[in-house]
């Protein structure tokens, strides 16, 4: 017989309340997924100042309480939402804001778990992938419950791109960004369909796409956004809140989210993104869609790549081993 689950009580809480978990509040207010939203931050006087222009909005929207709490409040929430981490800065990658970012995930995975948190735990902080198995490392949750929001985004921008150059719905379009939510990420052409069309054989031959430009396009993404305002929000906001959807509802949809790659591909013992199947559980089941030789090769890389740095995060915080559970 399956365990008894605690019932759902209503509440999200956002770990992090400055540009991406403001956003991503709002965002979810407006969805009206939860009756009640609770910001958390370090800097109390932020965490407040949010919630009550939340406040204000909402009293044109569905009822909620919106306010901010503590991690007591969060200990209780259905899901929490951790977006607390390193600034990125210009073309500064990802993976470079690692060592920084991981101090502040560790203190807040840690407070929760302390306070007895017991929901799903969606990560967004950067490197995603990263902090994900530093989340996982800390937060004493089965693995299946802890989810990145990993290249949920990026997909999001491939089909957009597609979109564009095929003057089609984005909506049309199905396909995945896989691996790193970085510079290493791979825009797997080979599990692009239309109509249940594969790509290759949707193109008029005679205006073909130059897919290697169009990969690098949506990978250099967030640096074009970042350059130009500073930080992102939007986008990685309605991330958070499509994950958080198929989590409350049950959905079982399938996203490609960070998670715990057991094996697969050739790779080990893993965080990072593949297609999952995404419920009231968080990760039910991970996917492993055919790939041509050249992306899985690319993905292994990857995942090589990730596998070296956080070996190298391990060894400045002077842990052995990977110590993931």
């Amino acid at each position: 017989m399956a365990p008894m689950q605690a019932p759902p009580s209503g509440r999200v809480a956002f770990i992090g309340a400055g540009h991406v978990g403001a956003t991503a509040a709002y965002a979810m207010m407006l969805r009206a997924l939860f009756r009640e939203i609770v910001l958390v931050d370090s800097n109390a006087a932020l965490a407040a100042a949010e919630a009550a222009d939340l406040t204000d909005a909402n009293a044109l929207a569905r009822p909620a309480r919106i306010w901010a709490g503590s991690y007591e409040d969060a200990a209780t929430a259905d899901i929490a939402v951790v977006t607390a981490g390193a600034a990125s800065h210009g073309s500064e990658t990802r993976l470079s804001l690692a060592s920084r970012s991981a101090v502040i995930v560790e203190d807040c995975v840690k407070h929760l778990a302390d306070a007895g948190f017991a929901g799903v735990l969606v990560i967004a902080s950067n490197p995603v992938d990263l902090m994900t198995m530093i989340a996982i490392r800390y937060a004493g949750l089965p693995r299946h419950r802890v989810i990145g929001t990993g290249t949920l985004l990026d997909t999001s921008r491939l089909k957009q791109s597609l979109s564009a150059a095929l003057d089609l719905s984005a909506g049309a379009i199905d396909g995945y960004v896989l691996g790193e939510h970085g510079d290493s990420e791979v825009a797997a052409f080979s599990t692009v369909r239309i109509g249940g069309q594969p790509l290759g054989d949707f193109i008029d031959t005679g205006s073909p796409l130059d897919l290697p430009a169009l990969g690098e396009h949506v990978r250099d993404a967030g640096y074009r956004i970042v350059t130009g305002k500073g930080f992102t929000s939007f986008g990685v906001a309605t991330a958070i809140v499509r994950i958080c959807e198929a989590v409350v509802r049950d959905e079982r949809s399938v996203l490609p989210v960070t998670a715990w790659i057991e094996h697969g591909y050739g790779m080990r013992d893993i965080c990072l993104s593949l297609p999952c199947i995404v419920g009231a559980g968080g990760t039910e089941r991970v996917l492993f869609p055919a790939l041509d030789a050249d992306e899985e090769a690319a993905l292994r890389a990857s995942a090589a790549k990730l596998t070296e740095a956080f070996a190298t995060l391990d060894s400045d915080k002077g842990h052995q081993g990977s110590g993931i559970r």
